[in-house]
């Protein structure tokens, strides 16, 4: 029986009413995590929307690959909290705007196993753990941190894995321009069964071919696509309920934009200012975050969150 059981059976709860405090306890949980992990992203100007990607290729991925739909919700969230490690970061090397060095790529190396010391105790830790710490190990043997090879290796590792190299391929860095969406598919075909499991490879590079992950692909959020600095080139943050007339700030360069109507979206547009302190200050996306825990819960129910065991 879980620890949340046992405290509303001690609470003299109805089976109900139990049921209604567990549900209520999981989306407050669930919420606190994605919000670590949104101001974790927050800290680096260029990868905007990265968690969110990450987390609908995931999902999409393990939908296509026959996974139930709790296995899918599960992996979608290991997507969204993937990098939740890498508070630990500098800023110094989080926000290079140059290669990273052999020392500074250790740093970073480094991410996965603080991501699992951050979730130590948590209530919630079966569900990511193995997508947070094991995303970046390689069915060769190569990976990072513990080397595994590929029977060893959790299914949603191995597709958080690839989704996160995807996402970073066809993304924008301050040293190089994302590459094109067939290039990253060619490059993750070339390199399966050593870097990637080539099972969800062959099925990644599938449904990249086919278009199903087009309206994920330079978006920040469901219809937001992503727009950048004009003037040094980091996202600008543009949410899902944002609204034209409203000022949005590059958290690099502190350069001030309005949002007008495009034909289609909201379109920055530079107006010539400089955002204060205060207006640089990272401010959650709640809705966005309140959307993925409402879609994780109904795909898992509360109750079978609390004693679910990781499947492989």
């Amino acid at each position: 029986m879980s620890w949340f059981k046992q405290a509303g059976r001690w609470l003299g709860n109805t089976p109900a009413q139990e049921k209604v405090s567990v549900e209520t306890t999981v989306r407050h949980l669930l919420a606190s995590l994605l919000t670590m992990a949104w101001f974790v992203e927050a800290r680096d100007p260029y990868t905007g929307g990265h968690l969110w990607r990450v987390s609908r290729y995931a999902r999409l991925l393990a939908s296509h690959a026959k996974l139930t739909e709790a296995e899918a919700a599960r992996v979608g969230l290991g997507g969204f909290l993937h990098d939740l490690g890498k508070i630990g970061t500098p800023d110094a090397i989080l926000r290079k705007t140059d290669r990273l060095t052999d020392l500074e790529y250790d740093v970073i190396k480094t991410h996965p196993d603080m991501g699992v010391r951050m979730l130590a105790g948590h209530p919630l830790a079966v569900l990511v753990k193995d997508a947070i710490h094991l995303h970046h190990e390689r069915p060769d043997g190569k990976g990072y941190p513990l080397r595994l090879r590929s029977e060893a290796i959790p299914e949603v590792a191995k597709i958080v894995g690839i989704c996160d190299a995807f996402d970073a391929m066809t993304s924008h860095r301050p040293y190089r321009q994302g590459m094109p969406r067939d290039k990253a598919l060619d490059i993750l075909g070339a390199e399966k069964g050593t870097q990637f499991d080539a099972r969800f490879a062959d099925l990644f590079i599938s449904l990249g071919h086919a278009g199903e992950l087009d309206h994920v692909l330079g978006h920040s959020d469901d219809g937001i696509p992503l727009q950048t600095c004009p003037m040094c080139g980091p996202t600008l943050v543009v949410r899902k309920d944002s609204q034209a007339g409203e000022k949005v700030y590059c958290r690099n360069c502190t350069g001030e934009f309005e949002l007008r109507q495009g034909d289609q979206c909201l379109v920055a547009s530079p107006t010539g200012h400089q955002g204060r302190p205060a207006d640089l200050e990272p401010d959650v996306d709640a809705e966005l975050i309140q959307r993925t825990v409402i879609a994780s819960v109904e795909a898992m129910p509360a109750m079978a969150l609390m004693t679910t065991s990781t499947f492989r």
